[in-house]
């Protein structure tokens, strides 16, 4: 799980039965603890909590073993992360090439793009429609709030070499 938040999304796959560890900014201690404490209170006690710094090629990050899947909740926030992310996404795919990075994210600006920066760092992106889910577009995620709420949910991959 990247940018864990309060766990929501590791805890869910951690219950299902899924090898989870659950990972946030190394600078924001307190989040972390907010994960561990996640995690105990929702009796998941073998689930490590890792502080990592986007972009950053970490001691914490190289241990990482390889991974499957990477979640990432609304980690395309601040513009300024974007690069960041996906270097730290780009360096765990390269050690499981067949690995996915699963994401959702709001649209903020139509002027943000992660585009360039995708092939930038050899990946590819696949959007994932959420009518597939069977969501009710205009209360997603039972949301009555008013204006537009563009959730947008994609899968990203290494670029496979031709």
């Amino acid at each position: 799980m990247l940018g864990a938040g309060v766990s929501l999304p590791g805890i869910v796959a951690a219950k299902c039965g899924a090898h989870v560890t659950l990972s946030d900014s190394a600078e924001i201690p307190l989040c972390l603890e907010n994960s561990r404490r996640c995690c105990e209170l929702n009796d998941l006690h073998g689930v490590p909590v890792v502080g990592l710094t986007w972009g950053e090629i970490s001691p914490e990050l190289r241990s990482l073993p390889p991974v499957d899947i990477i979640l990432g909740s609304d980690v395309f926030y601040e513009p300024e992360d974007f690069e960041d992310v996906l270097v730290t996404v780009s360096f765990l795919l390269r050690r499981n090439p067949s690995g996915q990075f699963w994401t959702t994210f709001q649209e903020r600006s139509s002027d943000w793009t992660i585009e360039t920066l995708l092939n930038k760092w050899n990946l590819r992106c696949t959007d994932v429609p959420l009518d597939i889910f069977h969501a009710n577009k205009k209360h997603l995620a039972g949301s009555t709030l008013p204006g537009n709420h563009s959730i947008q949910m994609m899968i990203v991959t290494a670029r496979t070499k031709t």
